[in-house]
């Protein structure tokens, strides 16, 4: 007698069919109808499930369908659904299929009745399809959403203060010059000026989070900068544990900006030591690695090429691997209130975007964390360190020609048309284009630079500016990446001085432009 479950299906075999079924790349089961339990009994499975739920037809066979969800409520959906189960009505839905080691995948699964030829429901099919990749590239695509829109307000929010911070660096520049005689006021002037480019460091590491400012790449050689690390590393942990590192000589240089890289070590040691037990000890090691091609298949893996291999280990409290999942979120945070920002991480994971490469973590709770950050190698020379301090003296560059300032914000303008002025300049400041185009008449010579933030009608302001007056230089206050391109203007006639700039860098900048 020929199964009940089969539809008519003249010319094709028992055999032929359930080759057919196991020939599938997706998920088969069928189950017959029982009273009792979930009403529901496997008498078939593919290899295809077989391998997806780690188990085997025959330890199958028998069971219901609950046997494979993790999720109690799949189950009650499904029999609900049963009972009025109807041909050409199936029933879908996602959820976790529940291997036989405890581990889980994500799938899409759908339940169809088998009419038998009187029309009576007395089977099931069911497929699953592994949507795991899937489901996990969607979260890496709201996660990238969620730092998108959390580095737009760091961008406006740094915007903001890279304003205030020029006038706050600017005006110590001007006091320091004005007190050079008076130590004591010339050391409270330094003090201020000192914390204003801390406080544009911090600025600098929100845009690079946002990836919105370049950072200041420079070639460093990875274990001169860690070793000049090391102190501060150990004050870092203090008693909580010690320092080690391990150091291949081997590895080449790598292109980042020292200070964003100094964050990322502090941010990442910082949360070494907070995890921390008795003997802890957090070790920072080098090695080479090499991304072949065809080892990158998704668009999220490394590109295939020579690496610097940074890691830092610590043997402390580890993490769940639901917080490895949402380590890097903006916000997130396991601290206490009032311990953390939740910012840290995502700037870790901002800067090493930026810089070209890619971090990891692997943490087990009870035996620590591991941060790997791979890094391009490069085979350019190491760049020679910078060694400004202090506050720089402004020069007198004995300026004559006629200067265009459009600069939105009021004490800004007021501060940049006065060191200006002051150093001999005509100047004429408005706070628009519009304003700008209005009260140009006003000059009695040709002006010879513009300076402006060259973000939107800027850039048309300046082509008309320039149409009148063919010799006008553009100083643009905005970072190269984001300043609309000057490719109509000889390069020698343009330049980028992004904020928060010192007046110092200012009249060099724009004697520069002059002269060139």
């Amino acid at each position: 007698m020929k199964p009940s479950w089969r539809p008519a299906a003249p010319g094709l075999s028992d055999a032929l069919l359930a080759a057919a079924l196991r020939a599938q790349d997706e998920g088969v089961l069928i189950a017959r109808q029982i009273r009792g339990g979930e009403g529901l009994e496997i008498i078939f499975a593919n290899e295809t499930l077989c391998a997806m739920c780690g188990r085997t037809a025959a330890a199958l066979r028998g069971h219901g369908p609950g046997l494979l969800h993790a999720d109690r409520g799949d189950i009650a959906k499904i029999k609900r659904w049963r009972r009025l189960a109807q041909p050409g009505r199936p029933l879908g839905g996602e959820g976790h299929l529940l291997r036989k080691d405890g581990s889980t995948l994500h799938t899409a699964w759908s339940f169809s009745v088998i009419p038998t030829a009187r029309g009576r429901a007395a089977h099931v099919v069911a497929t699953y399809r592994d949507t795991t990749e899937k489901r996990r590239l969607q979260e890496a695509l709201m996660h990238a959403q969620r730092l998108d829109a959390v580095g737009r307000l760091a961008g406006g929010v740094a915007h903001d203060f890279n304003n205030l911070l020029s006038v706050i660096n600017g005006y110590c520049q001007i006091l320091a010059g004005q007190a050079a005689g008076q130590p004591q006021i010339l050391r409270e002037v330094e003090e201020i000026h000192q914390a204003g480019r801390k406080a544009a460091a911090l600025t600098r590491q929100l845009l690079a989070f946002g990836r919105r400012q370049p950072l200041k790449v420079r070639v460093v050689n990875p274990n001169r900068f860690i070793r000049s690390q090391a102190d501060i590393l150990t004050r870092l942990l203090d008693h909580h544990g010690r320092l080690e590192l391990d150091l291949n000589p081997a590895v080449g240089q790598v292109r980042i900006d020292p200070a964003q890289f100094q964050q990322v070590l502090l941010n990442l040691t910082l949360n070494a030591r907070d995890a921390l037990r008795r003997n802890g000890r957090v070790v920072i090691t080098t090695s080479r690695r090499h991304v072949r091609s065809g080892h990158n298949r998704r668009f999220t893996d490394n590109q295939p090429g020579d690496y610097v291999c940074v890691s830092v280990r610590d043997n402390g409290t580890g993490m769940s691997a639901s917080t490895q999942e949402k380590l890097f979120e903006p916000f997130f945070t396991t601290k206490p209130e009032g311990k953390g920002t939740g910012l840290g991480l995502s700037l870790v994971h901002g800067v090493v975007q930026q810089s070209g490469g890619f971090i990891t973590v692997k943490s087990d709770l009870g035996k620590g964390s591991t941060f790997e950050i791979m890094l391009p190698e490069t085979r350019l020379a190491e760049s020679p360190a910078d060694r400004r301090s202090g506050i720089d003296p402004l020069p007198s560059t004995r300026g004559h020609e006629a200067v265009i300032l459009v600069e939105e914000n009021d004490v800004v303008r007021k501060m940049v048309t006065g060191i200006l002025t002051a150093d001999g300049y005509q100047v004429l400041a408005a706070k628009t284009s519009d304003a700008v185009l209005r009260e140009a008449r006003r000059l009695k010579r040709p002006a010879k630079l513009l300076i402006t933030n060259l973000t939107g009608r800027h850039d048309a302001l300046a082509r008309t500016l320039h149409r009148a007056m063919p010799s006008l230089r553009v100083l643009s206050t905005t970072s190269r990446e984001n300043a609309v391109a000057l490719g109509w203007m000889k390069k020698n006639r343009w330049a980028h001085l992004p904020k928060p700039y010192a007046l110092s860098d200012l009249l060099k900048a724009v004697r520069e432009l002059l002269d060139a």
